[in-house]
């Protein structure tokens, strides 16, 4: 089906295989559903953690989509997490978050793009 604009034609019908759908990734994966008891368990964790129940649900939802996206239980990856110091859960927390993102926007990792050298000649310090 397509729209007429004022600019072009529109085509509304989504191609989930074109390159926009590639490159948003998450956008077109469908939604999880999670018993609430695991819901609970994970954000009263975060809760703990964080003493923040606002970014205890935040971390919480982030951690049971990624947990399921990679066909996961939440409930192992929450273990873990609890046998972890608190060093080395921010760093696991960061990977395993990373784990279902595009290589372009990495959580925890700086990224120094590469700046051709003739750009960075015609740039003023």
């Amino acid at each position: 089906m397509t729209t007429a604009t004022n600019l072009t034609q529109v085509n509304t019908s989504a191609d989930l295989n074109s390159d926009a759908s590639q490159f948003f990734n998450n956008y077109f994966q469908p939604t999880f559903t999670v018993r609430s008891d695991v819901d609970s368990a994970v954000i009263a964790y975060f809760e703990k953690i964080s003493q923040n129940k606002q970014a205890a649900k935040i971390l919480a939802s982030s951690v049971i989509y990624t947990s399921l996206a990679q066909r996961v239980d939440p409930m192992a990856v929450l273990d873990r997490f609890r046998g972890m110091s608190p060093e080395e859960l921010v760093a696991y927390t960061s990977t395993f978050l990373n784990l279902n993102r595009i290589g372009t926007s990495f959580l925890g990792i700086k990224n120094q793009p590469r700046v051709n050298r003739y750009v960075a000649r015609s740039i003023l310090p």
